[in-house]
């Protein structure tokens, strides 16, 4: 064995002690930490021909980097959907990386981590009151949720045709209609060859809406005079958060035969509010849906679940299955994950989940999801009711979209905008909302507090 590489495994205890050690400085010191920095370090192109430990490599790393590292994780970080890490989701990441498994086949193989993502996706499953009729996978992210999920309808629309598009390539035109999509969606229909132009964009409900027009979506399907189609839904647009009427759709889906995704990376969680939850009703009848857990699940990236049909596994396998591979098995005789979703290898995403679905319950969940709902109001009341300040959109859930009411510039919000990061305090994105430069506040964090709300008021009241 190499020397140095025994020398650390002969002091791993002390090694992960230390890291345990930088692990609670860091955490304790969230609010504290800048939430941007626009430091950049000189970047090395050269691998020494020998190592220097672990301890030193600690050390080097503190001292190059981990000063500017952001509190990305903290409760004032506001910009894009991003979420911290419970202590409990912490202790399953951890664990992920110790155990060191690939969650394969549930039997057979001697191998149980494929048994937790199962269990963990029963759980989910019951957290969002949707029926043991889907199955579902860890991936990424939700653009590899909606890569997996277009990818099984893609393989719906060639059997519409008796055709095999996974094995033979696409060779019908393929229909998808869309109101309001996310970019990984878009994203996902280029790299599944159905083209990120090709989508047909349906009217959006009048009223400062992002929501499908059912009565633009139905002549659109009359049009087509049968043909089969995708539908990719929304549930939780990016800048307004704003739902698609699911139920709705559900009746559509009794009338035409279509493919029903629907993108509810952080919106899904609308299920977790006595007060939202109807945000979400008739979503049960969707052939896929996409959640990220690194979002309002609060565990760490990279984590995100898709829910397929169960009557469609046989899809799933045509699509993802590794057929030249007989030391896997046959694909349809036993439950191998290998041939449900797009990677081979993978880590267990699902422990950190299970540890904080285990640790908090759902009554955990339901206070994590109501604390940002009240964190996104009370910032939407200041925005409301400031003169300089006005809301591009109402506060529908989680998510506050705004811009400076007088402009006197055309890139006076940026300005704005770029001066409140860099004060450090806090972290908040740019977005266009109807042709209007806006900002967007997204709050999903479990850290955040009415305290971290009026540091950021009185910040941008002084800023202004």
């Amino acid at each position: 064995m190499n020397k140095i590489l025994e020398n650390d495994l002969s002091q791993m205890d002390f090694i992960l002690d230390k890291a345990k050690e930088q692990s609670i400085a860091y955490l304790n010191d969230l609010s504290n930490r800048s939430t941007s920095k626009g430091v950049k370090v000189d970047i090395s192109n050269h691998l020494a021909d020998d190592g220097i430990g672990t301890m030193k490599t600690l050390q080097y790393f503190n001292e190059k980097f981990e000063e500017i590292m952001v509190s990305a994780s903290g409760p004032r970080y506001w910009g894009y959907v991003v979420g911290g890490s419970t202590p409990a989701s912490i202790v399953g990441d951890w664990l992920t990386s110790i155990y060191d498994q690939c969650p394969f086949v549930i039997e057979g193989s001697g191998d149980t981590s494929a048994q937790i993502e199962l269990e963990t996706i029963n759980m989910l499953l019951d957290l969002f009151n949707l029926p043991n009729d889907f199955i579902g996978g860890f991936v990424t992210g939700a653009t590899v949720s909606n890569f997996t999920s277009l990818g099984v309808a893609r393989q719906w629309i060639g059997k519409q045709y008796n055709k095999d598009f996974a094995k033979d390539g696409i060779s019908e035109s393929i229909k998808v209609f869309a109101a309001t999509p996310h970019s990984s969606a878009v994203k996902s229909l280029s790299m599944l060859g159905m083209g990120s132009n090709n989508f047909t964009r349906i009217k959006v409900v009048e009223g400062n809406r992002e929501a499908i027009d059912i009565d633009d979506l139905e002549q659109h399907i009359q049009q087509l005079n049968g043909q089969p189609f995708i539908l990719i839904a929304s549930g939780g647009t990016v800048n307004t958060v704003d739902f698609d009427d699911f139920k709705a759709i559900a009746e559509l889906k009794k009338k035409y035969n279509f493919w029903w995704h629907i993108d509810a990376a952080f919106g899904a969680f609308a299920a977790c509010s006595d007060e939202h939850k109807h945000l979400v009703e008739g979503w049960e009848f969707a052939d896929s849906i996409t959640i990220d857990c690194h979002k309002w699940l609060n565990v760490p990236y990279d984590s995100a679940v898709f829910f397929i049909k169960e009557k469609y596994k046989y899809l799933q396998v045509d699509t993802f299955q590794n057929s030249n591979a007989p030391y896997l098995g046959n694909p349809l005789d036993n439950f191998n994950y290998t041939n449900l979703l797009p990677e081979n290898s993978r880590r267990l995403r699902a422990l950190p989940v299970w540890f904080s679905l285990m640790a908090y319950g759902k009554t955990g969940y339901k206070d994590i999801v109501s604390n940002s709902i009240a964190m996104a109001n009370h910032f939407g009341d200041f925005i409301e009711n400031s003169k300089d300040f006005a809301l591009l959109a109402p506060v529908r859930l989680n998510t506050v979209c705004f811009t400076l009411k007088n402009q006197e510039q055309d890139n006076a919000t940026s300005v704005f905008l770029k001066k409140l990061n860099d004060t450090g305090k806090v972290f908040l994105t740019p977005t266009v909302y109807n042709g209007s430069k806006g900002i967007r506040a997204s709050f999903v964090n479990f850290r955040t507090t009415i305290e971290d709300i009026e540091i950021v008021k009185e910040l941008m009241v002084e800023l202004v």
